[in-house]
């Protein structure tokens, strides 16, 4: 996989906040497949930050990795506020990390309904003990919307940190 300019200085810009306030990260995802922490690990020095990870693809993982309710799942589904917002924290509590992004959403072709459209992300970062829950809705091919969730994912931690501090 070869990662865009764009994410990887978005990744190296993360990387060198988290090593200066000696924080660790952790992800949660489940439509990026892995794409943000390969991202933040393409950064050299990334031990200093990120020990470990985790692609939930399928509810039965999200509930036995990230502790997430399996109430949550049946009732609101894979994509869903309510199920980020579990997500993030269970993710942060599994690695032992500062800070967790959950990302779950439709990168398509299928997999859409009429409330969740191909392209409809929802993320959660969970830091300093509060969870930070938003969602977008992104076009363009399964790709496309892979590349701009990761950008998104890491963008709005990098904000996080900089606007609690």
């Amino acid at each position: 996989m070869e990662l865009h300019q764009e994410i990887k200085t978005l990744a190296a810009k993360l990387g060198a906040i988290l090593t200066d306030k000696r924080l660790w990260i952790t992800t949660a995802e489940s439509c990026t497949g892995g794409g943000v922490s390969y991202a933040l690990t393409d950064t050299p020095g990334s031990s200093n930050y990120i020990d470990r990870a985790f692609v939930t693809y399928s509810n039965q993982a999200k509930h036995e990795l990230l502790g997430v309710n399996e109430q949550t799942l049946n009732t609101y589904g894979a994509v869903s506020e309510q199920t980020v917002l579990e997500m993030a924290p269970g993710a942060a509590k599994a690695a032992k990390a500062d800070i967790a992004i959950a990302v779950s959403g439709i990168a398509g072709p299928g997999g859409a309904t009429l409330d969740k459209p191909v392209g409809l992300v929802w993320f959660c970062i969970h830091f300093a003990g509060k969870n930070y829950s938003s969602k977008q809705v992104f076009s363009g091919n399964r790709a496309n919307v892979r590349e701009q969730a990761i950008v998104y994912a890491i963008e709005k931690v990098i904000e996080l940190i900089k606007s609690e501090n």
